[in-house]
């Protein structure tokens, strides 16, 4: 089982709707896969029509006192399944605070033979939880809008990798809401990728397409398969799973 966590610090730069798309992309690939919504919005939870209601709260999950099997829910596609946020979310960087630093990690591991990935969709933060979810994940991804703050941003979060000595985990990043039309975006696209290791090419379109994911609530690969932004998930996806089996 292979963990992949979907994050940034910044909201607003498509962490959920990467996280929705790739699910949806690995469990078409034939892949057993569960989206954990970790953001106490519930959008990856409101994207694929499931109540975002958690039995017992966020606490009675970290205190292992709810069984995860028990939480999770099916889509309405095959070999995806999620578990799903409610606002009681909210807390779990204070339930997290009390417990070891492996808590997330010791969660999911009794899911290991039930699913081949699990994808995280994480709260824009820099917490507790994100601490757990950094030590239980083996690729961390990281959408980035074509902004000289939003680099900043992963410097920020690379210096708390550092900082926090999480040296098993892989950091990828790749641009999101890129407007090829603006002359800004594709030079900065191209200078970064010619001097970011880490980076990977494919790159997501801003699209209304994928605006539209909230009134289709449906992945846009799924309802717009032959869109521009439907395509760059798909390359997205092709690198990600190369980097993760």
């Amino acid at each position: 089982m292979r963990v992949m966590s979907i994050y940034n610090m910044k909201g607003g730069v498509g962490k959920t709707a990467t996280a929705v798309n790739l699910s949806y992309l690995a469990a078409a690939s034939g892949r057993r896969t569960l989206i954990w919504d970790l953001d106490p919005q519930g959008a990856s939870s409101f994207y694929f029509r499931v109540k975002p209601k958690v039995k017992g709260g966020g606490k009675k999950i970290v205190r292992g006192k709810s069984d995860l099997d028990d939480l999770i829910k099916g889509t309405d596609f095959p070999n995806l399944d999620i578990l799903p946020a409610d606002f009681s979310y909210r807390e779990l960087d204070l339930q997290f605070a009390d417990s070891k630093q492996s808590r997330m990690k010791k969660l999911i591991a009794p899911l290991r033979h039930e699913y081949d990935l699990i994808v995280f969709d994480c709260p824009p933060s820099i917490s507790e939880l994100s601490q757990q979810i950094f030590r239980a994940s083996d690729l961390l991804l990281v959408p980035l809008l074509p902004s000289t703050l939003s680099i900043r941003t992963l410097e920020q979060i690379q210096a708390f990798l550092k900082k926090e000595r999480v040296t098993r985990l892989e950091l990828r990043t790749f641009f999101s809401m890129v407007d090829r039309r603006k002359t800004i975006h594709r030079e900065f696209v191209e200078e970064f990728a010619a001097n970011s290791k880490q980076h990977l090419t494919a790159g997501i379109p801003y699209s209304s397409a994928v605006e539209k994911m909230g009134l289709e609530r449906r992945p846009v690969v799924e309802f717009a398969p032959r869109s521009a932004p439907s395509a760059a998930y798909r390359a997205l996806w092709d690198q990600v799973a190369a980097e993760l089996w």
